[in-house]
């Protein structure tokens, strides 16, 4: 066994454990101490690839497979005697978060554009950000409530998110909608249901049956998805958008996942496309046009460069920049 990947993994697990799985996830946390203090548990994990053992992947596939959850030391000796499974596994998945909250973040730009809008995103998973006008959102500033449904009712997708500043509402008119993922999902599949279900982390109330009722708006009426490279699907997977619809590019937290090489030119193919809104770390890159300056923290929202607001980076909080209303022209 390669000593220095077994060293790795404690480091990796370990850093999880102290300061990613704390107030999030108590079962995760349990599990990546459990893999510090377990060589034999490490040793199985070290087998997998470094780019394929993150802790939220091993995680996940361990709890698809069947892993025990209720105990750290049954769920060790699973993984242990489970070992050629999980790493088979671990090499053909990767993490595929596709948070529908995060059209609580991305609605407010979507609202400064002029409809009907053809949505595009890069990074689409199974496509769950891409029916912001069929889930109902319940924005809450101090006292207030602001609740906005889509066309025909409310929806089983109810998002909840807390608000700061006054942005422009409307319920975006979308007539058509595509994405690109290396590995697209397929909500109607049982497998790819499962899998982005158990991406979940225990603990996160709320979020398992928020994906669940997303999927099933999506399983009913299925976006176009194609697996490929971003920059490089992307011009022609733009041209197949309706004329007459306003063509708008999303890359909602994806861009991190891709090396700085590429997201230059995803950005580059996305202002080639036509609009271009992004959910990024403000470090991430220099597509800004504004200075990319903290408010309140976390991510950025920004529509064609212009930064509008902080958001949290999975929709959970949106502080709008003061002055920066209206519709843009």
């Amino acid at each position: 066994m390669d000593q220095d990947a077994v060293a790795a993994v404690v480091a990796r697990y370990g850093r999880f454990a102290r300061d990613e799985a704390p107030g999030r996830s108590a079962v995760y946390e349990a599990w990546a101490r459990r893999v510090v203090d377990d060589a034999d548990l490490a040793a199985a994990l070290a087998r997998i690839p470094d780019t394929r053992r993150q802790p939220p992947l091993v995680f996940a596939v361990t709890r698809v497979l069947g892993a025990p959850t209720d105990d750290a030391d049954a769920w060790a000796r699973w993984v242990v005697a489970h070992a050629d499974e999980v790493e088979a596994q671990c090499r053909v998945r990767s993490v595929q978060t596709n948070e529908p909250l995060r059209c609580a973040a991305l609605l407010p730009a979507l609202a400064r554009i002029e409809g009907p809008i053809a949505l595009l995103e890069v990074g689409a998973s199974a496509g769950l950000c891409l029916y912001p006008d069929r889930y109902s959102y319940r924005y809450h500033r101090g006292d207030e409530a602001i609740a906005l449904d889509p066309a025909d009712g409310p929806s089983a997708v109810e998002l909840h998110s807390a608000l700061t500043g006054e942005p422009t509402w409307a319920m975006p008119e979308i007539v058509w909608r595509a994405g690109i993922d290396l590995n697209p999902l397929d909500a109607r599949d049982d497998d790819d249901r499962a899998w982005l279900a158990g991406l979940v982390w225990p603990g996160e109330h709320g979020r398992r049956e928020r994906t669940v009722a997303a999927l099933d708006v999506a399983a009913a009426d299925p976006p176009l998805l194609v697996a490929g490279d971003g920059a490089e699907m992307l011009p022609a997977l733009a041209a197949e958008a309706p004329r007459d619809a306003t063509l708008v590019v999303t890359t909602p937290g994806v861009l991190a996942h891709v090396p700085r090489a590429g997201r230059e030119a995803i950005m580059d193919a996305a202002r080639a496309a036509g609009r271009w809104i992004t959910l990024d770390a403000p470090g991430l890159h220099d597509g800004w046009t504004t200075p990319a300056r903290p408010e309140q923290g976390g991510f950025r929202l920004a529509l064609d460069g212009e930064i509008l607001a902080d958001v949290d980076p999975l929709g959970a909080w949106v502080a709008w920049h003061p002055g920066r209303t209206g519709r843009a022209q």
